[in-house]
């Protein structure tokens, strides 16, 4: 089971203070994130891709370089990357440098975001926002398994023996996990591909997360990668804790009744109550976070977003301590509770160890 923190890099103004941060303040503050994230024992750091104020990271590959020189076991991953509106090849290119750099400490997660302009600012048209991410991830596994490429879609200019460079680090591309919250095509298309299927939830309410994942299962044993349980998951949640469980709903309340993506709906208490976020003491956190297997399954990554809505770098770094101090716990547990022939999550080392043996 892999731990792990997400960001999607929103310069939002702090509601206690009305301070808003500098965009470097904000990209700074990310990385010291990732930093924390290694010192304290997480297992992935991942970064969204926006093309819009108020986000900041715009070209994550390049934090995530910065980043691979700073540490030496995080692995690093996307959350999302936009493969409706990026051109597979540079994709292709940008992840597989990446991996160079990193050693292999990468994979990614790919993804049709949720700004509708951005379609129009890379030439695209939204309504064919499914047809995009098939089509471009058909290339883009094609591009990372083949030395020689000839394409042709409807989508993009025809490719005649193209070799995109460098080639993936040992012959093994990244791993891929396909995100979405509500589009079935995309479960079906991490099932088709045998790749991970990573579903956000941090919106909707467990029934919701359980049809999609559930749908991903069946999907991925119909097609032949194994049986249902075998299948490579990953989920999204928020948290924020305080030793005291009303000491966080206090604090919080006001970042919640402001943020961008849910200030000014369901109050905090309905919110928590129908969705995954969890404002609590750590004992919560973990009581909150160990159900989710109770209607997912086994799964093989969790990754917690800390640092959203305006919160101060030192209120974050805190939260990650406190993290940190409820991981071991959380991996005893999951481990404790994972049924036999459950996978782990792949690693460059695995994947290289497989195909090897293959």
């Amino acid at each position: 089971m892999q731990f792990g923190i997400f960001t999607v890099g929103d310069v939002t103004p702090d509601p206690t203070t009305g301070r808003t941060p500098t965009e470097r303040e904000r990209i700074k503050a990310m990385v010291a994130i990732a930093l924390k994230a290694e010192e304290i024992g997480l297992d992935v750091f991942a970064t969204g891709e926006h093309h819009n104020p108020p986000f900041v990271p715009s070209s994550p590959t390049t934090m995530l370089g910065y980043v691979a020189a700073r540490t030496e076991r995080l692995i690093l991953s996307t959350s999302t990357t936009l493969i409706t509106t990026n051109d597979p090849v540079k994709i292709a290119e940008d992840f597989a440098m990446l991996q160079h750099l990193a050693d292999g400490r990468v994979d990614l997660m790919l993804g049709r975001g949720n700004t509708p302009p951005v379609y129009p600012w890379f030439g695209q048209d939204i309504r064919q926002g499914i047809p995009l991410a098939v089509e471009n991830y058909a290339l883009l596994h094609e591009l990372w398994r083949s030395d020689v490429v000839d394409w042709q879609g409807r989508f993009r200019t025809p490719l005649e023996g193209f070799t995109s460079t460098p080639r993936p680090l040992d012959g093994v591309p990244p791993f891929v996990w396909h995100g979405s919250i509500r589009s079935p095509q995309i479960a079906e298309q991490a099932a088709f591909y045998g790749d991970g299927f990573f579903h956000n939830h941090i919106f909707w309410p467990p029934e919701h997360t359980e049809r999609m994942v559930s749908l991903y299962r069946e999907r991925f044993a119909h097609h032949g990668h194994g049986e249902p349980h075998q299948a490579i998951v990953g989920l999204g949640g928020q948290v924020f804790m305080r030793r005291n469980s009303q000491d966080a709903v206090r604090e919080f309340r006001p970042y919640f009744d402001h943020a961008p993506v849910y200030g000014g709906g369901p109050s905090l208490e309905d919110f928590s109550e129908q969705t995954p976020l969890t404002v609590g003491s750590p004992q919560q956190v973990i009581d909150r976070t160990l159900s989710f297997r109770d209607y997912v399954g086994d799964y093989q990554r969790q990754l917690f977003l800390v640092d959203h809505a305006g919160l101060p770098l030192a209120t974050v770094l805190e939260q990650l301590d406190l993290l940190g101090e409820i991981l071991p716990v959380l991996r005893k547990e999951f481990d404790a509770r994972r049924a036999p022939g459950v996978p782990d999550a792949p690693t460059h080392e695995s994947l290289r160890a497989a195909a090897t043996n293959s």
